[in-house]
């Protein structure tokens, strides 16, 4: 019999027409007959038919099983079970009901809300043989309001249930439940929570520094700028369009470190190298200048793996031979030059 309500309870959730009035008839219902059942869903959804017009452009029959009938062809052509549905009712649900199930025996989960302030304190954790006097010590250190300036009130889906004016009672003296509120009054008229001085930082005064002390500090801006006048009259502060392009300009009026031959001295034209960053092996093919990179020497490296870049080609225009992918272009100080066998030739070894 509950299996059958359960799904008649089910069938009814794909017709919103029916509203409260059949699932107030299905949880009446009992151990009635399953004819009986039926019998009142269907009155309870010719009775909504007959208050919003008639449903699905007026298809639908007021037999005494037409509106069971119609919502079991509409489960069936959704191919749709019973079971299928419930597992849909649980996903949405999350299990709200056993969100508090893991908590250890006589503990409590409740949220606190504060009369001055407009951010909650959700789900803190009490234990129901603290006194009241004990929670509201332990609240001051949330909100800041002291023990003897507080007035808790219990609520429940924003409903005052009683005052908790007691401080030697204990919590479960209240019959405080998880999921409940305790809502704290501020009688404190020197509160520091008052008008929002916790939470606006409008009202916090910010440090401002006066000319006569700016003046007197040393590298500031202001400083540079009296120097560059100082020294060109017709000076003017540089308008770039961001502060990234200004560092960037900064950055390319430094003088570049271009790598020289004597940087290159070390490096061995067709010895066995290894490249940095990522220790990768290979042989050395081309040593200095390359048109369309930035100037200086470089060394051009024939990779073990293909973990290179190029072929050897930059720009259409062949350095050194090497397969796709296997050739890369290295500063001389990325480049160390000695006794570095293909890790590949050791395996084939081995194997």
């Amino acid at each position: 019999m509950a299996a059958i309500l359960d799904d008649l309870d089910d069938l009814g959730e794909l017709d919103e027409n029916l509203g409260r009035q059949r699932r107030g008839h299905g949880q009446a219902a009992g151990t009635s007959k399953v004819s009986a059942v039926t019998g009142k869903v269907s009155a309870a959804k010719g009775a909504a038919a007959g208050a919003s017009g008639p449903l699905d452009g007026g298809a639908r029959s007021a037999a005494p099983d037409g509106g069971v009938s119609k919502a079991a062809d509409k489960v069936k052509a959704m191919g749709i079970n019973n079971h299928q549905m419930r597992g849909v009712k649980d996903w949405v649900t999350a299990r709200d009901d056993e969100q508090w199930s893991l908590l250890p025996e006589g503990m409590v989960a409740v949220n606190v809300s504060h009369s001055n302030l407009s951010q909650k304190m959700l789900e803190l954790r009490f234990d129901l043989h603290q006194t009241v006097g004990e929670v509201k010590a332990r609240l001051h250190l949330h909100h800041g309001t002291p023990a003897d300036m507080q007035r808790l009130t219990l609520r429940d889906g924003g409903v005052d249930l009683c005052a908790m004016d007691d401080d030697s009672k204990m919590l479960g003296f209240y019959s405080v439940t998880s999921g409940m509120e305790i809502f704290v009054r501020d009688v404190d008229p020197h509160s520091i929570s008052r008008n929002g001085a916790l939470e606006n930082t409008d009202l916090v005064d910010k440090y401002r520094m006066d000319d006569e002390t700016y003046e007197a500090r040393k590298g500031t801006v202001r400083e540079w700028i009296k120097e560059q006048k100082a020294a060109d009259p017709n000076w003017k502060p540089p308008k770039p369009n961001g502060a990234t392009n200004f560092a960037n300009a900064k950055t390319a009026a430094l003088p570049a470190d271009v790598p020289t031959d004597a940087d290159a001295a070390h490096v061995v034209l067709g010895g066995r190298c290894e490249v940095s960053p990522g220790a990768r092996r290979g042989v050395v093919k081309f040593v200095g200048a390359v048109d369309g990179m930035p100037p200086g020497v470089w060394v051009g490296v024939h990779l073990d793996d293909p973990m290179g870049k190029n072929d050897g080609t930059i720009k259409g225009k062949p350095i050194f031979e090497s397969a796709p992918n296997h050739g890369t272009f290295a500063r001389p100080k990325n480049v160390a030059c000695g006794d570095y066998p293909n890790e590949l030739d050791d395996s084939d070894d081995e194997l």
